[in-house]
């Protein structure tokens, strides 16, 4: 014979914990303690790796002598990729010389760099309810 329930704990819905990890992004390679890292992190591939224009894309600009080790707070489970850019001279962007980056940049998994920067698959990675670490480490090609 089943136990009375009472009505009030028969329509109480589950209520389910909000999940979210935190990224640890280690910097390695930065050729100076000039300008800031504009650190973005982002689930759309359109938008990767320059996200100026992605709505929902995380951004971030860590000073450069403080970018040794970068927190990412509150990141829902999802797949992301991460990009960085040495902003050495703090205009906000990457500069560029005959399609040539003049500062440095790095991606989330360090993926080879040929012609032009890497695909968002490349970069990708998935967050759970764990906390995620990567290391980058900075390239400049000029």
């Amino acid at each position: 014979m089943a136990l009375p329930i009472s009505a009030a704990v028969a329509n109480q819905a589950a209520v389910s914990p909000v999940v979210a990890a935190t990224l640890d992004i280690s910097v390695s390679g930065l050729r100076s303690q000039k300008g800031d890292v504009l650190v973005c992190l982002s689930t759309n591939p359109k938008y990767f790796p320059d996200c100026r224009k992605d709505k929902e894309a995380r951004k971030i600009k860590v000073a450069a002598s403080d970018a040794g080790s970068v927190q990412i707070t509150d990141v829902k489970p999802g797949t992301y990729a991460v990009a960085l850019i040495h902003d050495e001279n703090t205009n906000g962007k990457m500069d560029m010389a005959l399609f040539l980056p003049r500062e440095g940049f790095g991606f989330s998994r360090n993926p080879k760099i040929g012609m032009g920067p890497p695909k968002f698959k490349s970069a990708q990675f998935t967050v759970g309810a764990e906390n995620v670490n990567y290391d980058v480490k900075m390239k400049y090609i000029l």
